[in-house]
């Protein structure tokens, strides 16, 4: 990879270890890639769920500022669901410290609205080029989760609309140089509504580190040494869906009784959790369900439980593209997933994942059973998965594609 030098200051909405998702993954691997090329590359975010300062995670600097949610009225418990999921915060301290930022070559943000218009504005005054980079929802988020991610501004005077004004929040995707899209169909989408310098950059995985993992600890850990079970790694979320695969492990439970169902993921919906649990006990299955509330990025024990597990299940209503399966194939762990957003865009069904139909019960138990019945199936969708994984989304290739498109609005 040939190397730029400079700083590519990126930018998002938070960055901590106990929150963690895919977007973080992506912006803290890709970030990681950068810096190992020569080019340093900062992340710049709020200080939710963490104290503000410096802080140095395996070479990758993180630099967090305070911010505000700017509605008039917020009760307490508005603001921890806007910090949970779907608040636009307010950081002037963040724009100060972006806008004197030594050697700024280029801005990569990795969020829209107030925080994507403070990266645009920046870039204007500095006269440098960003780039926006779409980790989902620009333009496939359903209406029925919209309106729960806006709910807690509902009726609140929005005083930040000044400050969506100054920053230009309207344009950060009409002005900025490059737009990359991590869902297939979304670049396609946003393509056909006229955006200009859209790439389609899909996500990657370390695959060594799955594909290496010891599933015994995990195993261990939680008494699963004789227990075969379902993983679902995700957010514990209402736009997972995973409601829908408590539905279906129940009726695949009368024929497996053996198995157990994992998910991991921390909850950044507490009432959908607690919708969860009303099911577990609804459903008779207290015994055959565990949720671990998330793991922190770099613990053994989370490719060693994609290596134990027997199938992974990702039932989301939504999703631009879906890392997990990448890190399922790369432990060469078997998927089952949800036909809907960026997924049918990378996948092929029958040859390495079995797709099902957004919110099908029927069919999310049917795959399920046919994977835990059928030996020769399961064989091809494991080596298959790996195969391409291996062959098209390691870390180091999709780092040197993002450095071409940086070279591309630099000239």
């Amino acid at each position: 990879m040939s190397k730029l030098s400079g700083t590519v200051a990126h930018v998002m909405r938070r960055f901590t270890l106990d929150k963690w998702g895919g977007t973080e993954t992506v912006v803290f691997n890709l970030s990681r890639e950068l810096e190992k090329a020569g080019l340093h590359s900062p992340i710049f975010c709020t200080d939710m769920f963490a104290a503000p300062g410096k802080e140095e995670i395996e070479g990758v600097t993180l630099r967090r500022f305070r911010y505000c949610f700017p509605w008039f009225g917020l009760s307490e418990d508005a603001k921890a669901k806007l910090r949970l999921k779907g608040g636009s915060p307010l950081s002037l301290s963040l724009f100060l410290n972006l806008l004197f930022t030594k050697n700024l070559i280029l801005i990569h943000t990795h969020v829209g609205r107030r925080l994507g218009g403070i990266a645009r504005t920046v870039a204007k005054i500095r006269r440098v080029p960003y780039v926006i980079h779409v980790h989902g929802g620009r333009h496939t988020v359903p209406q029925d989760q919209y309106d729960a991610m806006v709910s807690p501004v509902k009726g609140k005077f929005e005083w930040g609309k000044i400050f969506g004004l100054l920053f230009g929040s309207r344009r950060v995707f009409d002005d900025a140089d490059a737009v990359i899209c991590v869902g297939r169909s979304e670049a396609d989408e946003m393509r056909e509504r006229g955006q200009k310098n859209v790439h389609y950059l899909p996500n990657g995985v370390y695959v060594d580190h799955f594909s290496s993992a010891d599933p015994a600890p995990f195993r261990k850990e939680y008494g699963l040494e004789n227990t075969p079970f379902i993983l679902c790694l995700s957010r514990i979320d209402y736009q997972k869906n995973q409601r829908l695969l408590l539905e279906s492990f129940s009726e695949f439970r009368k024929t497996h009784p053996g198995w157990k169902l994992v998910f991991i993921g921390p909850i950044t919906v507490e009432d959908y959790h607690r919708q969860m649990l009303d099911d577990i006990d609804r459903f008779g299955l207290g015994e055959s369900v565990l949720i671990i509330p998330g793991m922190r990025p770099g613990d053994p024990l989370l490719p060693s439980a994609y290596r134990a597990a027997k199938m992974f299940v990702l039932p989301t209503s939504n999703e631009p593209f879906g890392i997990v399966i990448l890190e399922a194939w790369a432990a060469k762990t078997p998927v089952i997933a949800t036909r809907v957003g960026g997924i049918p865009g990378f996948t092929t069904d029958h040859e390495n994942i079995l797709l099902f139909e957004d919110n099908n019960a029927d069919e999310l138990t049917g795959q399920m059973n046919r994977l835990a019945n059928d030996k020769v199936l399961l064989s091809k969708l494991t080596q298959s998965g790996f195969t391409e994984v291996s062959a098209h989304y390691d870390w180091s290739a999709i780092a040197k594609r993002v450095m071409d498109i940086y070279k591309e609005v630099l000239k």
